[in-house]
């Protein structure tokens, strides 16, 4: 009996060690992060020049979990691309219409790159996650998150929640399994009022809304006039093809060229060209030639 409880502290710490060193690389994580039950209802973890909280039953918390962060190459060129054009203007305001959790959110206040950020998100769910990575990154100086959709009036619209996607909860049922909840909607000035933030010092919207991308942009006419730059995913899987080419003919009113971002990298347009036989791309609108910047990041 003695000699049994050395053995099993010895076993416990080389069965934990291996365990740690499993953990601690991507195929591990993923392990980790699938296997962890219904019981935890949120994790946080170190992403090195931030802390992010999520749910472990979300898409994107779990993306988070096993790379340390969520597409922020994205964020990364969008700015590089801007910044080579000369599109950012000096303290200007970042106005994000479909926040989720704060990754994006995040990664533009840690750029530095806008004196403020106005973050809006419909979801409860993700609302609350949003409010707890500004705070505990310590950006609440930076970032106003506002609880609501954007779209062409005021009051309130069904809302369908994804149940293992947060990210996909849209105003557009897109499976039987999505959980319907009410939600308000407000149009863009209002939600610039609430936030106590002008028109004018919009220097760039960024919008993932999942399909309400046509409502939001007539809600803000008085930007897409000023011809600030629009980075939004365009979605001809949910507007369908006639509803698709009304929208690119909208903001071809108000923008001359675009950027379309696929997989394999991105092309300069126009807008009035934008395609509508695609499912879902994202696009960069602006009314400044950008050839040479798109032959560099794409070489």
């Amino acid at each position: 009996m003695i000699g049994k409880k050395p053995f099993g502290r010895r076993w416990r710490k080389l069965r934990d060690g291996v365990a740690t060193r499993m953990f601690n690389t991507r195929l591990g994580r993923d392990v980790l992060i699938n296997g962890i039950g219904s019981r935890v209802l949120s994790m946080t973890v170190d992403c090195g020049d931030h802390i992010m909280s999520f749910s472990p039953s979300d898409y994107i918390g779990r993306k988070v979990f096993r790379k340390g962060n969520f597409d922020r190459d994205h964020v990364d060129r969008l700015l590089a691309i801007l910044h080579e054009r000369q599109l950012l203007r000096t303290a200007s305001t970042l106005l994000e219409l479909g926040g989720n959790i704060g990754t994006q959110t995040i990664y533009f206040a840690l750029s530095k790159a806008f004196h403020r950020i106005v973050s809006v998100e419909p979801d409860p769910r993700n609302f609350e996650l949003l409010c707890l990575n500004i705070e505990q990154n310590k950006l609440a100086d930076a970032v106003t998150p506002i609880n609501c959709a954007a779209g062409d009036k005021e009051g309130e619209i069904d809302f369908f929640q994804h149940s293992d996607n947060h990210g996909k909860s849209s105003a557009m049922r897109q499976s039987n399994n999505d959980h319907r909840i009410v939600v308000p909607v407000k149009p863009v000035d209002t939600i610039l009022k609430q936030a106590h933030a002008r028109f004018e010092e919009i220097g760039l919207v960024w919008m993932d809304i999942e399909g309400y991308e046509p409502r939001a942009c007539r809600s803000m006419e008085v930007l897409l006039a000023r011809r600030i730059p629009l980075y939004l995913e365009f979605s001809p899987a949910f507007y369908g093809p006639v509803k698709a080419a009304e929208f690119v003919l909208y903001l071809a009113r108000f923008y001359d060229d675009c950027l379309i971002f696929r997989e394999q990298g991105f092309t300069l347009a126009k807008v009035a060209a934008i395609p509508v036989n695609e499912p879902q791309f994202d696009l960069l609108l602006f009314n400044s030639a950008v050839e040479e910047v798109a032959a560099d990041w794409n070489a």
